[in-house]
């Protein structure tokens, strides 16, 4: 990463700034982003007393002309982006669904997802233009796949990621690598009162770096989780093969079936 420069948005504390750490000690060009001047101003000090090139910019991810900003600023600095981590992210008490405000669950989502369509609309963009390998991951959540919580906005808006993250991996040229990490339970400042309990940052960021270098498609940690994903696979697999198990010529209706025989006939 010698050289490089690496956009965390996020990225003054908790995952984001334990990431900023790893790609630092590793010689790339730091630029954190977020809203809080002061937490980015200790972050980038305490990442050049370690010897890293750092630097940050003020930026809301919720709001376009804002990232459009960081992305010009990034560009003017460096001349370009090679790795951007879509980490910003607020979380929330658990709640009954009924029970949250509308207007906390749409700051959730504002934040938690639109700030990653965001970041992934105006970075994809440059990168595709700029025409070199580069990288682009989102931080998603073990709440991507299954419940951990009971906080149904913030459960929502990482199942959101999660079909973003998919789907915009695959409408971005072979290039660009497109991935999402999957925090199990870390902590964080989203996660007051469970410093001694959960996984720390450093550890988390130590095992999911080199997994971001090689371009995985899902960066993970916390193994038990696959406990949590079996059962809600298991459920669904067992649907399917009593109400609508394999059958011959059942690719009928798939829609990825039906694109791809227009695709070969030429019509789109």
């Amino acid at each position: 990463m010698k050289n490089r420069t690496v956009v965390i948005t996020g990225g003054a504390t908790g995952i984001g700034f334990a990431l900023a750490r790893q790609f630092g000690a590793d010689g790339a060009r730091i630029m954190l982003a977020e809203p809080r001047e002061h937490r980015l101003q200790e972050a980038c000090e305490a990442l050049k007393q370690m010897g890293a090139e750092a630097s940050y910019n003020v930026c809301d991810v919720t709001d376009l002309d804002q990232v459009e900003a960081l992305a010009d600023h990034v560009w003017q600095t460096y001349g370009g982006c090679d790795v951007l981590i879509n980490n910003a992210g607020v979380g929330s008490r658990e709640k009954r669904l009924p029970d949250v405000p509308m207007e906390d669950a749409h700051h959730i989502m504002n934040v938690n997802f639109w700030g990653v369509w965001h970041g992934c609309r105006v970075f994809g963009e440059r990168m595709k233009d700029q025409g070199t390998p580069a990288m682009i991951y989102n931080t998603g959540s073990e709440n991507s796949f299954f419940c951990a919580t009971n906080a149904a906005a913030y459960i929502a808006s990482k199942h959101a990621v999660l079909g973003l993250t998919e789907t915009f991996r695959e409408q971005m040229p072979d290039f660009i690598t497109v991935g999402l990490i999957i925090p199990g339970w870390v902590s964080t400042e989203l996660t007051p009162g469970f410093e001694d309990v959960a996984m720390h940052a450093d550890e988390f960021a130590g095992i999911i770096y080199p997994q971001i270098l090689e371009g995985e498609r899902f960066v993970v940690s916390h193994a038990y989780n696959t406990v949590r994903i079996d059962e809600r696979m298991d459920a669904l697999k067992d649907a399917y093969a009593r109400y609508a198990p394999r059958h011959e010529g059942d690719e009928q209706y798939d829609v990825r079936h039906y694109i791809q025989r227009i695709r070969e006939r030429g019509s789109i």
